[in-house]
């Protein structure tokens, strides 16, 4: 049995693009709420609180993640911080030599020491409502810029620093290969695990672009079927999702931290393949936070040209996606 419960919700990026902070919503918590969801994931880029030469976390920061949290507790949603962007990684930046979160002791340190100021302010919050999703989708193990020993010795070490000011605080470390490959060798350290329900990416990701290439992924459908021949359906998923499952088995909580399908695959094919992904977790016992709530992968002003839209206080919602989620 899962440890962690079967959340279901969305990813929140107020404070996910550097640079460019676009806040919290106390509507989306509500609508949230009322609509029977518990969760909401909190990506954010460090650039965002980054004080030159310190640190600390700006303040104005700090104070906008307190008003996610009272919104939580407030609208009964349990709050998962995620640094997104760290120092020293992220995902969707080339790790610069000599400032590597995985082998360097600067951006390791200040890493740490963000996390800490997060356990220090929020330590009277119950885990019940409350975790810390340490760094967003490392990627696969390499010499170069991170072997499994980096791995397993920076998520340790970054724990353990967090449990020296509260011990029950809930910790997610995220799989490695971009979210998709549980590590076992963490089944120890007393932390859950998050996957991702990006598979296949012909689907999820077709012309985004963010992604070299994805215009010329063989047109999104599901079942898809390869150029090469090979049939990705829903018991390709299963088998894949099953490496999750042998996780739980050993004690271990999982939760699906993202998953979602880009504006431009065709609203037909999003449904039919997210709702054999949802089955598949729901079998499993595993939660899932939407990517996103607002935007292009979402229920709300997506940007779809295929969905017939509902006018929900201004905004153009996608009932059909919303309610393949509420039935989750």
């Amino acid at each position: 049995m899962n440890k962690l419960p079967r959340y279901k919700g969305f990813n929140l990026l107020g404070l996910f693009v550097p640079g460019r902070i676009l806040g919290f919503f106390e509507d989306d918590f509500k609508w949230m709420g009322e609509w029977g969801f518990n969760f909401a994931r909190i990506p954010m880029n460090y650039r965002n609180w980054f004080v030159e030469g310190s640190s600390d976390i700006k303040e104005e920061i700090l104070q906008m993640i307190d008003r996610v949290i009272e919104w939580g507790e407030k609208y009964e949603i349990h709050i998962c911080l995620n640094i997104h962007g760290a120092p020293g990684y992220c995902v969707n930046e080339k790790t610069k030599q000599g400032y590597n979160l995985w082998k360097d002791e600067e951006p390791l340190e200040l890493f740490v020491s963000y996390w800490q100021t997060f356990a220090k302010r929020y330590k009277g919050i119950s885990s019940k409502m409350l975790s810390f999703n340490l760094i967003n989708e490392p990627r696969q193990f390499s010499e170069e810029e991170m072997t499994k020993e980096d791995f397993i010795r920076v998520m340790t070490y970054t724990t353990q620093k967090i449990r020296e000011i509260g011990k029950e605080r809930l910790i997610i470390v995220d799989g490695v290969d971009y979210g998709n490959e549980p590590v076992v060798e963490l089944a120890n350290l007393g932390v859950a695990q998050s996957c991702r329900a990006y598979i296949p990416f012909e689907v999820s990701h077709w012309g985004a672009e963010w992604v070299e290439g994805s215009r010329n992924f063989t047109k999104p459908s599901w079942p898809l079927v390869r150029e090469n021949g090979e049939i990705v359906d829903k018991e390709y998923l299963k088998k894949h999702y099953e490496k999750w499952a042998k996780l739980i088995s050993l004690g271990v909580g999982v939760i699906c931290g993202e998953g979602g399908a880009y504006k431009y695959t065709p609203h037909d094919v999003v449904i039919r393949w997210f709702s054999d992904v949802l089955d598949i977790l729901k079998e499993f016992g595993i939660g899932i936070a939407l990517w996103n709530l607002r935007g292009p992968f979402g229920i709300i002003d997506s940007g779809r040209e295929d969905v017939e839209y509902e006018d929900f206080y201004g905004h153009k919602l996608d009932r059909k996606l919303l309610e393949l989620l509420q039935r989750f």
